[in-house]
């Protein structure tokens, strides 16, 4: 738990999630590949690629059964992304002009501590170089008194233009854009990709300590699960992947998202590099398997009356399978029949996920991870708390539970057959 509880403080961004993921794997001996270079992959290989906020790490088994067992996450979290040009300079304040990323709870982002965080470009003679960055400083967003606005526990609209503006300093306290670049990354920055992010630390709460608060358990939590399940696999055949996507928040239609060409690329590079063609390359795909990790919404102990009325997912529960009738889950009936069948024989706890069924439901990375590949597929998550808050919450158990059941998938041989799946 304390491994996760680092990986969740120090990854502010995906960039910097993809920077602590490659010392993770470096750690224990993965190959980093490039997507410019040709790759020698052999049986007993372990092997990573980054590509922007991305990252595929992978481990070649017995090649007795080629196909793939992937658990696909995502790296990013809402957040407000720094525009260019940002310093508004009033006679009184400096202030900075923010977008917001994804679909936050945008008013759980006021009043606290708060950093500019991601990467920067610098030009060194004839490169351009990328740099991960955080900011020595704090900022944060003020909310206005209740004295000066007396209905804001009536409800409260944020203005994204307006009141997502953090306080950078005095008017006096700092000069230009370039001054504020420099005392972020020092010289030479030409652009940069940064975000505004809750920098709380994680913490434990509860009477037994059984729960964990942090920014980004959605979905930093599913992403070092399937790095640590890859990692603790023992014997297992195929292909073993995590998929560590960016820009799911946005809808994942980026180079580096689940709609883009990453993760497929990678595949057909594997079976390429094994020296698999087109037909064996396709069989594998049809015997494989694609876990989406995404995280899932606990019975709310303040307002239950938001959850479906025979489903309940809670807290201690175990992970979370997810369905939904129009596919904003990937999970059917023999998908869930397969991660149900693996759970129960290493003795994982799961429960089932159903919205609402007069509530729109959200959606993952699964639907358009499998668009490009077609193989088999279903979602699971860790339930937890204000999902998209600046501070969310999850179970403890839970986490050991996904990281057991992903290591368990990993370990597991199954065999696509015309009545059915067989499992070793």
């Amino acid at each position: 738990m304390e491994k996760l509880i680092d990986f969740l403080k120090n990854s502010l961004t995906a960039f910097h999630a993809v920077e602590n993921a490659e010392s993770l794997l470096k750690a224990e001996a993965f190959e980093k590949l490039s997507e410019t270079e040709d790759w020698k992959l052999e049986e007993g290989g372990k092997y990573y690629l980054v590509r922007g906020g991305a990252l595929i790490a992978f481990r070649v088994g017995s090649l007795d059964n080629f196909s793939y067992k992937i658990a696909a996450s995502h790296t990013d979290s809402p957040a407000l992304k720094l525009k260019e040009n940002p310093l508004q300079k009033s006679a009184l304040y400096a202030t900075l002009n923010m977008e917001t990323y994804g679909g936050g709870i945008w008013y759980s982002f006021f009043d606290r501590p708060l950093k500019l965080a991601g990467r920067v470009i610098k030009q060194a003679e004839n490169k351009l170089l990328e740099e991960r960055v955080t900011s020595p400083f704090t900022l944060t967003i003020p909310s206005v008194a209740i004295h000066q606005n007396r209905t804001a526990n009536d409800g409260f609209s944020v203005n994204a233009q307006v009141d997502l503006a953090p306080l950078l300093s005095l008017a006096s306290g700092v000069e230009n854009m370039d001054a504020l670049l420099k005392n972020i990354a020092g010289e030479g920055v030409i652009s940069y990709d940064l975000f505004l992010v809750n920098a709380d630390m994680p913490y434990s709460f509860g009477l037994n300590d059984e729960f964990l608060a942090s920014p980004r358990i959605d979905n930093l939590s599913s992403v070092y699960a399937s790095l640590e399940g890859l990692l603790n696999a023992q014997e297992h055949s195929g292909i073993c992947m995590a998929a560590c996507l960016d820009n799911e928040e946005v809808g994942s239609l980026t180079a580096q998202g689940a709609d883009g060409d990453f993760l497929e690329n990678v595949l057909r590079r594997i079976a390429y590099a094994l020296r698999f063609d087109d037909n064996e390359y396709y069989k594998a795909l049809a015997n494989s398997f694609l876990l989406s990790v995404d995280n899932a919404h606990a019975v709310h102990p303040n307002h239950p009356e938001k959850a479906d009325p025979t489903n309940k997912t809670v807290l201690g529960g175990g992970i979370v399978i997810k369905n939904h009738a129009n596919k904003a889950y990937i999970t059917d009936a023999l998908s869930s029949a397969l991660v149900k069948t693996i759970f129960e024989k290493a003795e994982v706890k799961c429960q089932t996920f159903f919205n609402r069924s007069d509530v729109r439901s959200g959606s993952t990375l699964g639907a358009a991870a499998l668009r490009h590949t077609g193989m088999m597929g279903a979602d699971i998550g860790l339930p937890q708390l204000a999902m998209h808050s600046a501070m969310e919450s999850c179970a403890k158990s839970d986490y050991a539970e996904m990281k057991k059941g992903i290591t368990a998938f990993y370990e597991t041989t199954f065999t696509r057959e015309e009545d059915g799946i067989s499992l070793q």
